[in-house]
């Protein structure tokens, strides 16, 4: 464990995230200043009443006065004053990196463009469905700092690339990276490369890689792992198995489970399925529990996910494809016998969404494009699409013409904050008014 007595502390952001990292040196006898760009952040209310504490933008005396700087991870370390603090020689890091830190209990990690939250929590509910103690969190449910007030004998983080950039001694006993496509090219701007170069992170000092067959960019850069796993659709330690018209989930030859048993469908769970079973085999979890889990597991809210069926129309809610590639897996996984009423939008985060165009050719498709690229959107195929300012606007003109056979998906390909506070309040949204109008 780090000894911070004496160290002048400053937070960079507050939310749930922030009020960890201020729990966490108040518990340690330190007292942190906090920084936040926002002139009203979350949970400013909760703030201990002797915490200093500056809103509306950065604060360049507090931080070049400082010892240690925890930055969230919703701001860049490109950003001037994080620059200058850096050139200083003030250490920056994130919350992850204080969560490493204190602990020796193993850890699996877990980062991807698509497809983590799903993996994290089937891992996790496999290890508990064995009777380990298990605390997860990150990017997903408690912040990481949060799951060190209970014991547990294995730790499941979700990682997000950002979270990524300030870690530096994670050392997984398992570390995943489930896919790299492009995402947040807002915070990269010298491109994928620095995208990836993020993601790869968090194989440094891992015991075993997991990595994509299927995905070039989750190959370890480094040769000196112990061990190495890959997944993948045709290729891999873990694959899927087309056996007699079905598709079975097979691992190191062996097929051992049809997906037809599963809750979850379409080939992205799929591959999901694949790499959480590879994760549970590098920790010895028992294949018998990991199978049970996996015909159970119905997945998570937002996450390609049936909010409402009336009248034969079905409405899929997933709200959580906040990039190009996860709009396109649940493209790959929708279908109905009659219209597919196809909803996209709100921010882009300057994607490409060229790859999008062939899924919008089929010839019983519309398309209703909102939000701040709903002008992008809507030139992908224009004669099928109509234009709204809103998600509400959109939905309210589908449920006026849907017949039996139709399916109304919600797969934004973009980030909500546009309009909304998080992807899940959109989804809520989309849950409410489906059951409302649908």
């Amino acid at each position: 464990m780090a000894n911070y007595q004496g160290k002048k502390v400053i937070i960079i952001g507050l939310g749930v995230t922030g009020l960890s990292c201020v729990d966490f040196f108040i518990r340690r006898g330190v007292m942190p200043r906090l920084i936040d760009t926002r002139l009203k952040p979350p949970g400013l209310h909760k703030l201990a009443r002797n915490i200093q504490y500056h809103v509306g933008g950065m604060n360049d005396e507090w931080l070049l006065s400082s010892d240690l700087i925890i930055s969230s991870p919703g701001i860049s370390l490109m950003h001037p004053s994080l620059i200058t603090a850096a050139k200083a020689g003030i250490e920056i890091i994130g919350d992850i990196e204080l969560f490493c830190r204190e602990t020796q209990t193993p850890i699996v990690a877990i980062t991807g463009s698509n497809g983590k939250s799903t993996v994290t929590s089937l891992v996790s509910t496999m290890a508990q469905t064995a009777g380990w103690r298990v605390g997860s969190g990150g990017n997903i449910g408690l912040p990481a700092l949060m799951l060190l007030q209970n014991p547990a004998q294995l730790y499941i983080l979700e990682l997000s690339s950002f979270q990524l950039e300030t870690t530096y001694s994670l050392t997984a006993d398992t570390a995943v990276i489930l896919n790299v496509t492009e995402d947040h090219m807002d915070r990269y701007p010298q491109g994928m490369q620095q995208y990836f170069c993020a993601k790869q992170r968090i194989y440094n000092h891992a015991k075993t890689c997991i990595f994509n067959a299927d995905d070039a960019m989750t190959i370890p850069v480094y040769n000196g792992h112990a061990c190495y796993r890959s997944f993948g659709i045709k290729s891999g330690d873990y694959q899927l198995k087309y056996h007699k018209k079905n598709t079975w989930l097979q691992a190191q030859g062996s097929m051992i489970l049809n997906t037809n048993d599963m809750q979850i469908t379409g080939q992205h769970n799929f591959t999901n399925a694949l790499a959480a079973l590879a994760i549970a085999d590098s920790i010895n979890l028992p294949r018998e529990i990991s199978k049970l889990v996996l015909t159970t597991f119905r997945g998570l809210e937002h996450r390609f996910q049936l909010v409402y069926k009336n009248n034969g129309v079905r409405w899929i809610n997933d709200s959580k494809s906040t990039n190009v590639n996860s709009a396109v897996a649940a493209l790959k996984s929708a279908k109905c016998t009659g219209v597919l009423w196809l909803l996209l939008g709100g921010d882009g985060k300057l994607a490409n969404f060229t790859a999008l165009k062939i899924f919008l050719q089929k010839p019983h498709i519309r398309l209703y494009c909102f939000g701040r690229d709903g002008t992008a959107l809507s030139k992908l195929r224009p004669e099928i699409t109509v234009q709204t300012e809103t998600m509400t606007e959109a939905i309210l003109q589908i449920s006026a013409q849907t017949k039996p056979g139709d399916l109304v998906l919600l797969t934004p390909a973009c980030s909500s904050l546009d309009q909304f506070t998080s992807f899940k309040q959109r989804g809520m949204l989309f849950s409410k008014l489906a059951r409302e109008v649908g």
